[in-house]
């Protein structure tokens, strides 16, 4: 018998997130506005948003708007921390990651993006493009994987500015990433994982206005791919070969297919009897596997991998941006405002 989704459970779980972090999480304090991400989103994807009054969410934007690196040139965009003193420009520096959730979580509390320096972020994003056309984290340099290259796409594709990002660099570095065994890894000659091929392929879906996809995924390399990924599938998904299922995958996984339009050949309720099963069911969050601790991440991904199987109770999700729909149709309208502008 598939278990219930403990909803309110869950609810208090992001809500007490975003007033306090566990001592437990000490080492992701630097990483504050992916936290504040999983947890608005979270609440948008169960639907709770309303239980944050609107000073809560005031608050909660002009914070976001602190950490952000403007007029900086190649160092625009939004930081990790508001513990760098605005005093102290020469050691801001946007963060490609940061300047992703940064962005989403505005949208996600509905702001309408005016108060970002979208010329000086677009400068920042073409900073941290690599010859190889993978991109860096930081201007000042840091790990360089697909990762920043879906974190690039994304906040290009919601600035609604593609002229930081060498589009054809980026489609070469993705397609010397894909594997011999059809999945993509972080880059050229790495094995194929769950997270990385969701990056790469959630990348080319937001280029589409740019690109022709059917051109770049072939239907030797989609055959592949789809064939990658249902394999992944063993109750929950995995993220490579001889990996046990991990919540998290759920979404990496089942959002590629989800783009692929493939999901549907997944065997659904294995999927929801193991992701429900990581659940705490006393004081809410998902872990990553059955019986250990919940952490934010795997608990907002669960819930991510479960929107995408219209679990009832759960708001449908934007498998490219990763936000909810009702967040990425805001994006929209942004968008037809600014191009009537």
């Amino acid at each position: 018998m598939t278990p219930q989704l403990v909803r309110e459970k869950h609810v208090k779980y992001f809500q007490r997130l975003l007033h306090i972090m566990p001592s437990s999480m000490k080492d992701f304090d630097c990483t504050r506005p992916m936290i504040a991400y999983f947890a608005f989103s979270g609440l948008d994807l169960l639907n709770s948003l309303d239980e944050i009054d609107e000073q809560s969410k005031s608050q909660a934007i002009d914070w976001i708007y602190r950490l952000q690196v403007e007029g900086a040139g190649p160092r625009s965009g939004f930081q990790t921390s508001t513990t760098v003193p605005k005093d102290v420009p020469e050691h801001q520096y946007g963060h490609l990651a940061m300047t992703y959730t940064s962005l989403v979580t505005l949208l996600i509390l509905d702001d309408d993006l005016s108060r970002v320096d979208k010329q000086s972020i677009i400068e920042g994003v073409r900073a941290c493009q690599n010859p190889d056309g993978s991109f860096t984290a930081m201007v000042t340099g840091c790990e360089s994987d697909m990762r920043f290259l879906y974190c690039a796409s994304c906040v290009s594709a919601i600035l609604d500015n593609w002229s930081g990002v060498d589009i054809p660099r980026a489609i070469d570095y993705i397609l010397r990433s894909i594997s011999y065994d059809g999945g993509i890894g972080q880059g050229p000659g790495l094995e194929s994982h769950g997270g990385s091929t969701f990056c790469a392929v959630a990348s080319l879906f937001l280029m589409r206005e740019h690109i022709n996809i059917l051109e770049i995924l072939t239907r030797d390399r989609l055959a592949r791919l789809k064939r990658w990924c249902l394999m992944r599938q063993d109750g929950g998904f995995n993220g490579r070969p001889g990996k046990p299922s991990d919540t998290c995958y759920s979404f990496w996984v089942g959002a590629t297919l989800e783009l692929l339009e493939f999901l549907n050949y997944s065997d659904a309720e294995q999927n929801k009897t193991f992701i429900l099963k990581t659940q705490d069911t006393l004081v809410g969050g998902l872990a990553k596997f059955d019986n250990t601790r919940t952490d934010p991440l795997h608990t907002y991904l669960g819930l991510c991998g479960l929107s995408l199987l219209r679990q009832p109770g759960l708001c449908s999700i934007n498998p490219e941006l990763n936000i909810s729909q009702r967040a990425y149709e805001h994006l929209q309208r942004i968008h037809k405002k600014w191009r009537s502008e």
